[in-house]
């Protein structure tokens, strides 16, 4: 997939899904489905950087998918194209026919656009769905307004799925996403304490904007991957400095089931958030490989002990459930 912020290296002519799509929930895939059907035209996805709320509140969001796990669902997904726009006051300042004429037309040749029922574009988000479809009719442009979709009568959103991981609601969490929720990073040397009770973990350094979900013990499957290539992608150095060194590809070596635990570690005063696995049946040296953890399940919340040895004792019974979980899965 090509992957660009410059907006004179655009591949055209491209037929677009326009949104922000954080989460790339069923929702998501839903407006991007139509724009595959378009053969003489690039399948792109358009997206704002940053997120518009962020421009004018300036208070950072944590994302359900930062920039490489949403390259990742686009390419799982068969995208060829994704465009980051960069969301600033010229852009925020166009009126919805400008936005039409200097960014579909002109920047994008697009010959067809997808977006969502409730898209708002344009100065002030003056300018709605249907009339994007107005105004883009003008320039031969066809527009799909995809209808809001729902699970179990209630709309999928991005802030439904925030919502069900900070309750900890795992299987509403997949329900909604049509995928697991999961977390990525590369594993660090941590205090090594899970060592001294017989119970190794994996320590990872997760992207700091990715969305943590309630503190607390769940079943995982994690697969250990090894970076083998670079992605294509022209992203400005200076817009993208936090994230473009993730965009590596990776190859999956093993795949295993375990326990992770994410929280402040109060048992032993911890004053940072961590996120560590404990991988039945693997022996082997983790550190420096990246890690991909699906969450399955939650078995409880995070909690103190009065000493390690009642830890232990937890870790014991919170394993002894989990591999009760994966027979009944399996």
């Amino acid at each position: 997939m090509w992957i660009t912020s410059n907006q004179n290296h655009i591949l055209t002519p491209t037929s677009l899904a326009l949104g922000n799509f954080d989460g790339i929930h069923r929702g998501h895939q839903q407006v991007i489905k139509p724009i595959f059907s378009y053969s003489r035209a690039i399948s792109t996805v358009v997206t704002f950087h940053p997120h518009p709320h962020e421009f004018f509140t300036g208070e950072s969001k944590p994302l359900l998918t930062p920039l490489r796990e949403k390259i990742e669902q686009l390419e799982f997904l068969g995208v060829e194209q994704l465009v980051l726009l960069s969301f600033n006051r010229q852009l925020s300042s166009l009126t919805p026919e400008n936005f039409v004429r200097h960014i579909l037309v002109e920047k994008l040749r697009a010959n067809f656009v997808s977006i969502g029922q409730d898209f708002c574009f344009g100065y002030q988000r003056k300018g709605t769905a249907t009339d994007l479809e107005a105004i883009a009719s003008i320039s031969q442009i066809k527009v799909n307004i995809t209808s809001l979709q729902t699970c179990h009568q209630e709309r999928i959103s991005s802030s439904l799925i925030r919502e069900a991981l900070a309750q900890g609601d795992i299987i509403n969490v997949q329900r909604l996403l049509g995928r697991p929720y999961s977390l990525t990073g590369i594993v660090m040397e941590g205090q090594k304490l899970g060592r001294t009770i017989g119970f190794p973990t994996a320590n990872l350094k997760i992207n700091q904007r990715k969305l943590l979900p309630r503190f607390g013990v769940y079943l995982v499957q994690i697969k250990i991957s090894q970076p083998v290539a670079s992605s294509p992608f022209d992203i400005s150095i200076h817009d993208w400095s936090g994230e473009v060194n993730t965009l590596n590809q990776t190859k999956i070596s093993a795949e295993k089931w375990g326990v992770m635990n994410i929280g402040n570690r109060p048992t032993v005063n911890g004053q940072n958030t961590t996120v560590e696995v404990h991988l039945f049946d693997c022996n082997q040296d983790l550190y420096g490989q990246q890690l991909t953890v699906s969450l399955e399940q939650f078995l409880r919340p995070e909690q103190k002990f009065s000493s390690l040895d009642s830890l232990k004792e937890q870790i014991l019974k919170d394993c002894s459930t989990a591999k009760e979980i994966i027979k009944e899965k399996i």
